[in-house]
This record gives structure tokens, sequence and C-alpha cells, in this order.
């Protein structure tokens, strides 16, 4: 009975050749759909306005249908084609993106194609924007706005052009003669709506399913001008769903899978192209499978012929950890479960359809996400979990996904706790204003129930419980129903976490280091997913921060630095020799966002390009703003973590750090003038940094490159006394007092260290010993002491003379006549068997400190050094007098303090997680 169809089965391309030119009265239009939606036995092709009964003949592989015969019913078809199931069959899944232009449909085809499958099933979208259109169509027409008629000229203008543009010839007239008739009855129909003033659910949904209707008719000529063997089938022929609520359906896989055997005996091509979206009721009314239903087209049909895999093809390259709009860092999973692409769909990450994934998983159907636009992208698999997959912690978190606009309902009472059916309560109101309940949290003290839902609809959800329990409230059983507007919810979604320790953790730490505070917490048994609401304006960074734990670098630093000078441009030469090296290595991922100097700053959300930072400040640089710079930092949501480094020696920059620290801004510096200022003020600094996650380090201060500070802390922390700490802390000063012997004078051994970059440009700067002061100083407060910087005595080593100089010239040139009596200090100490060194000392025993220019005998280690060298002893209770705990080594010079610097930001990513 391969010969017989039953005429309302009939290609509406063979149809539209015997049918007048002239549209059907809007009496026509609306009458034949009236009869529709009365006519429950009759076939859902009937439903097409203007489908015309009889036969056509088919003429090689041009025509879409087989031959019809009219007197025949689908319940009278003798089955005479077996429909074969199984991996013989290939799913694609076309959207509206891919179907967007000619070129675009012709490459689909091209796709569809090159697939070596032996048997293939198209579903196709409407072309982009089209079902928007139409839907429009209907909205104006019930609102009596003379525009649809306009519209509706644009909706045909669109796929005539199309339709000119990618066929030809008897293709192309039969085509657009069935466009034609479309837009006629489509016109009467909206006509009929206009006068009725609305529109039922089933006029708008036939009126809105004519986009895929063309689409698909306009792909399967495109594939038989190759000369495939191809078919087009209208799903409402097939495809039958039952409402099952607002916006949903349900299949009926039965009966559809009864339709589609009795469409395949007609027509077992071995490529058919489908409409997506649309289906039919029991009763035969048109429908659709609600926004966004051609996936779930493709997934339902997928499971009726049992097919080795669904492939949905859109333009992204597959799926992403998060929403690559709020983390450009996002990366593509090759791999999901069907649970984890479930759950993700529910948090409203871009994946499919939330409910195409139900039809597939029950016969373990792969479903393939890929790229159109790019067909070298391997795609994401939405498949059955492998069982050997191992369950390390950065694979068991698959995604992250964000909902926005939600308020926090929180019922609270005493009288809450062992009270049956106060959760019910609560939820049948809620139900009963058709509330959506996104989240659930409850202590297991029962004394509270918290409750997340969208806000629009919080109003009428608080006005609901408080007339529910009026009388708790008044009462005092209840205590409050509370609502917290302005939330979000950040869900991590992964199969593995359930098996994996330290999950929960590792999300919590990393929002605690980025400053996020979290208001409640939700986790099923089965713990797919973990969700929390926080704040909406922290929902951003809070995405950025836990993506950036489980899915870049274990820590992503974006680095703000301040001052490009002489250790600011080396920090920078330094950071562009390693940050490919420690990305690689030690998963620490440094991007410099923004470089200031005094007079120019360069900004970058991602990252500066750092082999040319130089060039790009001086051409693409705008003026410099401190409160600027720091905002672009602190506003940055693409990296979690954010640092700046002051490498200037400015007091005024340094005043900043409480409030950088405050707004969870990391700080790293050598400078030294927030340590060693005002002693209210470093406390009040030290207590902040203390008692948050945001991190203040310093070692550059003293010591350049060496690890005093560290140091320092290390035999504090576990419990060492210390005593003293002596040192020579200046590398210049250093420098000076080594090569000041024999016969050369102190003017030219000062004029030498000038030369070769040693000493500030005034060198009295360092020669007051005031330098020296600030590092004993902060010496002295980490060790506990609470010194003013005025309470350490100095010995200054310059004249007093010469302490009136205007100008670094006129100093240089009047130390000369000094270098008599320098000498005589020289003489004397060497007569002794001694050298001169100028050091720092702090007294932790007596709580004082100083700086003072000292003897040494020539066997101790401070007679010792060489060149810029520093020098500290420890004398502690486990490192005595006689052999105290010594660090030494460079202490001058850019390199080295930048190194230093360089050391905090790598021991800052270790604190913020990276590997040691």
């Amino acid at each position: 009975m391969r010969s017989l169809a039953v005429a309302s089965h009939v290609s509406p391309f063979a149809a539209a050749r015997r049918r007048p030119r002239s549209s059907a009265s809007g009496r026509e239009a609306v009458s034949q759909c009236l009869k529709c939606e009365r006519n429950q036995d009759r076939p859902l092709g009937a439903l097409r306005i203007g489908y015309s009964q009889g036969s056509s003949q088919r003429h090689g592989s041009k025509n879409l249908f087989t031959p019809a015969a009219a007197a025949v019913s689908v319940e009278q078809i003798e089955v005479s084609t077996y429909l074969p199931k199984g991996d013989m069959w290939s799913v694609h899944k076309f959207g509206g993106t891919c179907m967007g232009t000619p070129q675009r449909i012709q490459n689909v085809a091209d796709v569809v194609l090159g697939d070596s499958s032996e048997r293939k099933l198209i579903i196709v979208s409407a072309m982009s924007k089209v079902t928007d259109m139409m839907y429009n169509l209907v909205h104006k027409a019930q609102s009596r706005d003379d525009s649809y008629t306009e519209a509706l000229d644009k909706v045909f203008e669109k796929h005539m052009s199309a339709a000119k543009e990618l066929l030809d010839g008897e293709d192309l007239a039969r085509f657009l003669s069935q466009l034609h008739s479309d837009i006629s009855n489509l016109r009467a129909m909206l006509r009929a709506i206009y006068i009725a003033g609305h529109a039922t659910e089933s006029f708008s949904e036939f009126v809105v399913g004519h986009g895929e209707l063309w689409s698909s008719q306009m792909l399967c000529y495109a594939i038989q001008k190759s000369g495939a063997s191809c078919s087009w089938m209208d799903t409402r022929e097939v495809l039958v769903v039952k409402p099952s609520g607002p916006d949903m359906v349900d299949p009926d896989y039965v009966e559809s899978e009864k339709r589609l055997q009795k469409w395949f005996s007609r027509q077992p091509a071995e490529i058919i192209v489908a409409t997506g979206f649309i289906a039919s009721t029991p009763e035969n009314i048109p429908t659709t499978l609600k926004r966004d239903g051609s996936d779930f087209s493709a997934a339902i049909i997928g499971s009726l012929v049992r097919a080795r895999q669904v492939t949905i093809w859109t333009d992204v390259d597959g799926v992403f950890s998060a929403d690559p709009r709020k983390v450009s860092e996002a990366v593509i999973l090759s791999t999901l479960s069907y649970q984890e692409a479930w759950e993700m769909s529910y948090f409203g990450a871009n994946v499919l359809h939330p409910r195409t994934i139900i039809p597939v998983m029950k016969d373990n159907i792969p479903i393939v996400i890929r790229n159109m636009f790019d067909l070298s992208a391997p795609g994401t698999m939405i498949c059955k979990q492998p069982a050997n997959e191992d369950a390390d912690l950065d694979a068991c978190v698959k995604s992250f996904a964000t909902i926005d606009k939600l308020a926090l309902v929180n019922v609270e009472g005493t009288g809450m706790a062992g009270v049956p059916g106060t959760a019910n309560a609560i939820f049948s109101a809620v139900k009963d204003v058709g509330a959506n309940v996104i989240m659930i949290s409850q202590a297991s003290s029962e004394h509270s129930i918290c409750f997340a839902v969208p806000e629009k609809e919080v109003a009428a959800v608080s006005a609901a419980l408080h007339a529910r329990f009026r009388e708790a409230l008044a009462a005092g059983r209840l205590s409050k129903v509370e609502v917290i507007q302005g939330c979000s919810i950040l869900a991590a979604v992964g199969l593995r976490m359930a098996s994996t320790p330290g999950v929960s953790a590792i999300l919590f730490d990393a929002l605690a280091k980025a400053n996020i505070n979290v208001r409640a917490i939700a986790q099923g048994c089965s713990e797919y997913n973990i969700t929390v609401v926080l704040k909406q304006e922290d929902c951003v960074r809070a995405l950025r921060a836990a993506h950036s734990r489980f899915f870049l670098s274990k820590t992503t630093l974006a680095v703000g630095i301040i001052g490009p000078g002489l250790i600011g441009a080396t920090l920078l030469n330094q950071l562009r020799e390693q940050v490919a090296v420690l990305k690689e290595n030690m998963n620490i991922d440094v991007r410099v966002i923004g470089i200031t100097g005094a007079s120019r700053m360069l900004l970058s959300d991602t990252g500066v390009e750092l082999t040319s930072w130089k060039e790009n400040l001086q051409q693409e640089a705008k003026p410099a703003d401190l409160a600027n710079f720091v905002r672009h930092l602190s506003e940055n949501h693409v990296f979690p973590n954010k640092v700046l480094v002051d490498c200037t020696a400015d007091a005024d920059v340094a005043s900043h750090y409480y409030d950088w620290l405050k707004k969870g801004i990391h700080v790293i510096t050598p400078n030294k003038k927030a340590n060693s200022g005002p002693l209210d003020q470093y406390l009040k600094l030290r207590t902040l940094q203390r008692a948050s996650y945001t991190h203040y380090f310093y070692e550059a201060t003293v010591g350049a490159g060496l690890p005093i500070i560290s140091t320092l802390r290390g035999l504090l922390e576990t419990g060492d006394k210390i005593l003293r700490i002596e040192g020579i802390f200046s590398g210049t000063l250093s420098y000076i007092f080594n090569n000041f012997e024999g016969s050369r004078s102190f003017s030219d051994v000062v004029t030498e260290a000038k030369e070769a970059g040693y000493t500030e440009p005034d060198p009295r700067d360092d020669l007051s010993g005031t330098d020296v002061a600030r590092k004993v100083i902060i010496l002295a407060r980490e060790s506990g002491l609470r010194l003013e910087l005025s309470d350490i005595p100095v010995e200054s080593l310059v004249p007093e003379a010469l302490k009136s100089c205007l100008s670094a010239d006129e100093y240089m040139q009047k130390l000369p006549s000094f270098d008599q009596d320098w000498a005589t200090q020289r003489h004397d100490a060497e007569a002794a068997g001694e050298v001169l060194r100028y050091v720092g000392v702090v007294d932790v025993l007596n709580k004082k400190g100083r700086v003072e220019l000292k003897r040494y005998k020539r066997d101790h280690p401070f007679a010792q050094l060489s060149g810029s060298d520093n020098i500290i002893a420890f004398t502690t209770s486990r490192y005595k007098e006689e052999q105290p705990l010594i660090v030494r080594g460079p202490g001058a010079g850019a390199e080295v303090t930048a190194g230093g610097v360089f050391c905090d930001i790598l021991r800052l990513a270790s604190y913020l997680g990276a590997p040691s």
C-alpha cells in the first residue's frame, strides 16, 4: 500500500500547483480553523490552511511527497514499510541562527549531505527572529494594531527573498506558490483575530508554527537539488503531546510512534527534514512544544527511532563551564552527564531546552552540541556518565550557573520547631499565589525556613504568608516573615560532587577569599548541585571566584601596578618573563590590568600586553587618576582576586591602603611609609588585615628581596622570643662603608655610589638615616613594640652645615670639605682593628630602637660584607648572642627589590590556593 496516502498529507507544494492564486476569504480561513478545533477525528495534516485534497505524481526526486488518494484515511493504511530503529539513524537539529540566511541554509544542507549515516532525520527551527515575528503578528492583531499587516508583509518578504536566493526553477515556483497561499490565509486569520480582539491558544500556535514549515521546506528543496532522497515531514502529523502545566507539554510516545510508523510507510526516504517546535494534541489540534521547543522535538524524534546520536547545531562551540558573557575565561566542556545538563538548564544555563534531556536519557542516546560556524570544534557530548571517570576535585564540578532578580523569604519563629504541617502551610500559601520557589533551605532545628522566589512575585508571597500566619505572628509563635530583596543564586553543578570529599570546602573557601557573604545554602543528598544565595551585586564576582578556583588556574590575580619607575618597571619586566611559566607550572595566572604613574595610566579589562607596556603607556594612556585606577580594578569582575602593588615611596599612596583592603583588594608594597607612619594608623591597618581574608604583604620594605619580615614572623609564630635585632639595613650605606677604606675619601665614595644608582637623587635622603629608621620601626612593630618613628634616635651622617643646602648638587660640591673628619674616624677604627658600619638596632628587651654609626671588629660578620649587601642578626631565646640567626644578601637595587615584591605576589597566590 506504499502508493497510498491520506489527502490531508498531500504536499503543500503539490497542492499549490492546483490551487488558484487568489487567497481564501477571512470567513473561509477562520471557518477552517474553527473546524480544526472541533474535528477530533480528522488527521492533523488537514489542519493546514489551504491544504487541497487530491493526488500528485512524483517526478524523480523533485517532489517531496508520494502520490495520495483522497479517499483513504490514516487509519485505513496498511503499514507495509517497517520503520527501522537503532544506530542507523542520526538526528540533527539546526537552530534559527543556523537557518538565518539562504547561504546558511545551503551550508546546513551540505552538513547533512556530509553525514555518512545510513539514515538521517533533520529537525529545523524557523529562520532567526521569525518566531518572534510570528508571535508579534498575533499580539498586534489581537491588540487591534493595524501595523500587523505591515509586519506580515515583512515575514513574506524575508522568506521570498531567501527562497529566490536559495532555489530556482520548478522548486522555487512551488515554494513561492505555497508561500503566497500561506500568507493569504494568515492575513485572513489575523484579520479575524483583529476583529475579535482575541486569539485562542490554538489559533496563536497555528500561526506561530509557520516559520518552521517554511524553513524546513526550503532546506528539503536544497538537499533534493543534490539528487539525494529526501522527504519533508510536518511533525504535527506525527508528534502528539498533552498539556501538563503552564507552558509545558508531555509527549505521548506510544501514539507518536504509531503515527511515525504510518508516516514512514508512505515516505521511506533516507533523509527526512522535519519541522521543529510544532506538534498536535490528541484531538489533532495544532500546538507547539513552547519556547525553545525545537531541541525537545529533536530529542523526542531521536527517542522514537532509537537514534545513535542527536546533534544540536548552534552558534557556540559547545556547553561552557559558565556564562561566557559573565566569565570571559569560561571553557568548553567535552562531556556532561544527563543529570548535569538537566541541573544546568534549571539554573538558567544556556545549554538545552530543560526537558530535552528526558526523551534521550531513557534510551541512553547521547546529545552532542556543535557549532555550525566552526565545524572543527568537537563540541560537548551529553551522555551517561562514564563509570571510570576520575573523580578528582577539578573534574567533579562541571559548571556554574546563576539566577538573578530573586528575593529571599525567611519565615522564623520558635513556635515552628517540632510542629507538623508548618512547611506545608507555608508552601501551600506560596502555591496559592502561583509563585515559583527556586530554592528551599531549612536548619535542622526547624527554627526557620527560607526560600527564594522571583522578585516580581515576592510581594504577593509576603502578603499571603502574613495573612496565613496572622494569628501565629500576633501570638509570637512566629517572630517574623522577612523579605530580603536583591538576591541571586549561584549553583555549582557536578555529578561526582557526592563522592568527592572537599568540594563544598573549596567552593566556600573561594567565596570567602573573594570577600563574598553567603545568605543561604541548599544541597540535596544527591549532591548534583550546591546552591548558595548571595547579594545580586556580588553575584558576578562570586561566579568568577568559584569558576577561577575550579576551572582556571588555582589562582588568578588581577594586578594593578602603581609607580612604573625603576622598581615598578623592573617588576613588570620580571612578570613578562615569568607569567607563562607560572601558569604552566604552578597554575598561577597573573594579569596586569592597570599601570599608573604620576601623570599617565594604562587600563585593560583582561590584561595589559607586557611586551609593549612602555609604548602603550605613552600612546594609549589616560591622564592618571588614582581613584579611577582603583575603581577600574575593584569593579573588574573578570577576575575575583585583585591586588594593588605600590612601587612608589609616596606617603599619600600609602594612606589609601586601609580603604583598599576594606574593599577586598590585596596590597603588596616595598613602600615603607604605611608601616613606619603614625602608630594608630599602622595598628588600624594590621587589625583590618588580620580580621579579613584580604592580605597585606610588605617583605620588600626591609632588606629588598631578603626574607627579613618572613623570618621574623616565623620566629614569632613558632614561639621564639625576640631579644634583639641588629643589622645593616641600607644597601646604599653598606656600599659606601664597604668601599670607604684605604686612602679613598668619603666624598669620592658617595659620588661613586650616586653615579652607580645606589643613592637617591639627593644622597642626603640616604645619609640622614631616616630610611634606616623606618626599617627599624617596622621591625620593632613586627616584634610587638608600640613605637613611633620619633621614638627612634638617629645619628645623621649629614653634617649640620650641609643640611641647609638647597640642592643635591650644592651638597655634593661642599661634601669634600668634610673628608678629613671622615678620614679621622676611619683611622681611629682601623687603629683598633675595627671597621665603620651604619646600623639599626631593635632592643626588644628594653623596648627601644636606634640608628647609629658603630665600629665592629674585623672578624665580626658585619665587617665581612661586600658591595651593597645587607646583613641582619636576630638574637632570640633559641639563637643566642654568641651565635645569632643571620640573614645576609643584596639589600639594594631594582632587581632584588622587584624580586622581593614578586615573591610577595607568589606568596599571595599561595595563600589564595595556588599549589606550593
